[in-house]
């Protein structure tokens, strides 16, 4: 089957055996279009516990709930979150059936089953794993167990399974992730044929149906069977035909035209444009009217200068992508596209306010609290982000609008780290410096890369400096090389430019701005407390130490100390004699 860069052969096989009722499950989706290259290709299989009336119910629902809801999990999610959180909720589910039904006192007769789950996306392979169906590597003289047996061995004869789908109100997953190559195949199986089958037999298998993979399954099954398998036989078999090339783009430019120069009253897209709102290096933002409805945008086209690096352009395009997967009254919101798009641009809603940026400039003294509530609005979109784990990469007062009700927004999502993206690229942890200087983490310059808490410490220097004015540490980060250089970042005290402000508000930034990032609150909610709940001790604020608060003074002052001590010890010796 041709599926563009991802080409995969597939075959499935399952019988009963000897048994009345087939307790396994199996399935496979192999999408088409976008959703192979963002989600890929998923195969799963499920085994109902024989002492249970009702597990062919359980294995049934968690495979088909597990290839309905995982295509339904936002394509910015890793394959690990979205999988995940589909097995919990069929975890979750699968236990209140049992608890609902006569089996509450006894799980082994519950909706109780083992899960397995293959997903093929880009060049890599990930296994979702509970119980003791298999996942094999198939090599020429051996299998190779991927997964692990979830079984609790009493003795060498007796074991019992420790470990499924339904058994608790909450389950342990295994995931492991790998790199694919071209030919691989992969086996997964049920206990009824893989304890009766080895590499030589599926080598035969193959041989023998080369092209149809449903024949060599059908083939292994009753192979299994003949040597006296006495529980349902389920076999599926994968083998990787192609592979996409490596940091593939996933945004596809196929066919649209780079925009030409706009001007006030051209006409462009279905949009009249009325003026130009901002230009950079980077991009041009226009006002513009939509013809059949009147709706007032910001159209954002390419920078001239760039519209010939490939990679730019796809980041450009990202920024669409990403605005249409947030919701989030704080996060600049995407237009509706109702034709066919000719050209490479990004429309969004057009919103009449300024840029923080002018904020600071029409607020050189700002008060606690109005810091404190844009602080708080950025922080609830950065948090939209993060839910749908990605990284916004470039906060800064440019980058934050406020409208006329003073509703804050975040904007410019060319820099976005989307974590489903680039699982298994070289760009899958966000090592490269995407924003402005002053407003990145010092891990970035250090090669640690980035995270959550890396957007904290951007909100904490916005924080900082609309009550300042000035950078926490001046340019010192942007200097940074190594980790060694962390230890000489020096903070410059919040009160030394505004000694009207409480003395904990300076403990409360400090510690968002740590040069280490684990030492630094662990969420952005931590962070929106901790500046909305003065300490107890605020009415008895501590001094700042004389080493933060004026570092050079300092060691002067204990060099000279030093040097009075050695001469008066020198001018004991002296007279001493």
């Amino acid at each position: 089957m041709s599926l563009g860069a991802l080409r995969i052969a597939l075959g499935q096989h399952s019988v009963a055996g000897r048994k009345a009722l087939n307790q396994d499950f199996h399935g496979a989706v192999v999408p088409v279009g976008s959703r192979l290259h963002t989600k890929g290709v998923a195969v799963a299989l499920a085994d109902g516990i024989s002492s249970s009336l009702v597990s062919q119910i359980a294995s049934a629902a968690a495979v088909r709930t597990f290839l309905d809801d995982y295509y339904c999990t936002t394509e910015a999610w890793t394959v690990r979150r979205s999988a995940q959180c589909v097995l919990e909720a069929t975890n979750s589910w699968l236990h209140a059936q049992t608890q609902r039904s006569d089996a509450r006192f006894d799980r082994d007769r519950g909706y109780v089953c083992t899960f397995s789950a293959l997903i093929l996306k880009g060049r890599q392979a990930h296994l979702l794993h509970v119980g003791d169906t298999r996942v094999y590597r198939v090599h020429r003289l051996s299998l190779e167990q991927l997964s692990d047996d979830h079984r609790v061995r009493i003795s060498s004869e007796e074991t019992y399974l420790g470990r499924a789908l339904g058994m608790g109100p909450s389950v342990e997953i295994d995931y492991r992730q790998w790199d694919t190559d071209v030919g691989e195949l992969y086996l997964l199986a049920t206990d009824g044929a893989y304890d009766f089958l080895d590499a030589v037999d599926v080598q035969a298998a193959l041989g023998n149906h080369p092209q149809d993979l449903n024949a060599a399954a059908a083939e292994l099954v009753t192979l299994a069977l003949a040597r006296g398998s006495t529980d349902n036989l389920t076999v599926q078999l994968v083998r990787i035909e192609a592979l996409p090339a490596p940091d593939q783009p996933l945004k596809d430019r196929a066919g649209l035209k780079l925009p030409p120069d706009l001007a006030p009253r051209s006409h462009f897209e279905g949009y009249t444009i009325v003026r130009e709102l901002h230009a950079s290096a980077r991009s041009h933002v226009y006002l513009a009217v939509h013809e059949a409805t009147g709706q007032q945008v910001a159209l954002k086209t390419p920078s001239v200068d760039l519209q010939s690096d490939p990679g730019y352009l796809d980041r450009f395009l990202l920024e669409e992508w990403v605005a249409r997967r947030l919701d989030s009254p704080h996060v600049l919101k995407p237009c509706e596209v109702t034709q066919a798009r000719q050209h490479v641009y990004v429309a969004m809603e057009y919103v009449e306010g300024a840029t923080l940026a002018q904020w600071m400039t029409d607020h050189p003294a700002p008060d606690l609290d109005h810091v404190r509530d844009l602080i708080e609005q950025i922080a609830k979109g950065l948090q939209a982000f993060h839910r749908k784990e990605m990284l916004h990469q470039d906060l800064r007062p440019e980058n934050i609008l406020i409208d006329r009700t003073g509703t804050a927004r975040l904007i410019d999502f060319a820099s976005v780290h989307v974590a489903g993206l680039t699982e298994g690229t070289a760009a899958a942890q966000p090592h490269s410096i995407e924003g402005s200087l002053q407003y990145t983490a010092p891990e970035y310059f250090v090669g640690e890369g980035g995270s959550e808490r890396s957007e904290l410490f951007a909100l904490a220097v916005l924080a900082y400096q609309m009550w300042t004015h000035h950078l926490p540490y001046g340019l010192q980060v942007t200097r940074l090389r190594s980790p060694r250089d962390l230890a000489g970042l020096r903070y410059t005290p919040l009160r030394e430019h505004r000694p009207d402000l409480p003395a904990w508000l300076d403990g409360v930034l400090r510690r968002a701005l740590h040069p280490h990032p684990h030492k630094r609150p662990e969420a952005l909610s931590e962070f929106i407390h901790e500046l909305k709940a003065a300490p107890a001790h605020a009415s008895h604020p501590q001094t700042t130490p004389l080493i933060d608060r004026h570092p050079v003074v300092f060691w002067q002052t204990l060099t000279a100390l030093l040097g009075l001590t050695v001469i008066l010890l020198l001018g004991l010796r002296v007279f001493g004699r």
